[in-house]
């Protein structure tokens, strides 16, 4: 495997997390889901998770073991989000480094081939993900929908870095749903 197909993502979704079919991830044998949380549970420094995703959770915790897994150093937030959705949580993880990951992996019971990450970073979810041989899944930042874009300049700059490297981010591996274009 070339190093820069460790930034390419299995699946490419253009919007949230909350547009993720639950058919595509069943139909490639995923049984658990690494989600990460800020930009893509929740908008960053928030601790609000809307009805929406609580209905998201709900629905696909019913196919897939869940486990939220954040670069976010705040125990505290990160927890208090997880006992919102009865989720079991890793903070201040440090994706891409696997170690974190691994934990929540150990703790599913499930092989690397039937876990699957979401988050909407290339440098840290996807590059984690694919160095541990997950299907690795990319979304839209949830402040690409709401006010400042900030988060959506971020992996915008990903997505160009990763491009002038060599990675396919729009010819994903596994893509239903791309992204559109940014103006």
């Amino acid at each position: 495997m070339k190093w820069t197909n460790l930034l390419e993502p299995d699946l490419v979704i253009d919007g949230s997390i909350l547009d993720l079919p639950l058919d595509n991830l069943l139909s490639n044998g995923l049984k658990g889901l690494v989600l990460d949380v800020d930009e893509t549970v929740v908008p960053l420094k928030s601790d609000r998770v809307s009805p929406q995703m609580e209905a998201w959770i709900n629905q696909f915790r019913q196919s897939f073991s869940i486990w939220l897994v954040s670069n976010n150093l705040s125990q505290r937030r990160i927890g208090r989000i997880a006992g919102i959705l009865n989720l079991p949580f890793i903070a201040s993880a440090g994706k891409p480094s696997r170690r974190k990951i691994r934990q929540a992996m150990e703790a599913m019971g499930l092989p690397p081939e039937q876990i699957g990450i979401v988050g909407d970073r290339l440098f840290t979810d996807v590059l984690a993900g694919n160095r541990l041989g997950l299907y690795t899944i990319l979304v839209q930042p949830l402040s690409r929908f709401d006010d400042p874009p900030a988060q959506s300049y971020l992996q915008s700059f990903e997505i160009y870095v990763s491009q002038l490297l060599g990675a396919s981010v729009f010819t994903s591996k596994h893509s239903v749903a791309k992204f559109r274009k940014s103006p």
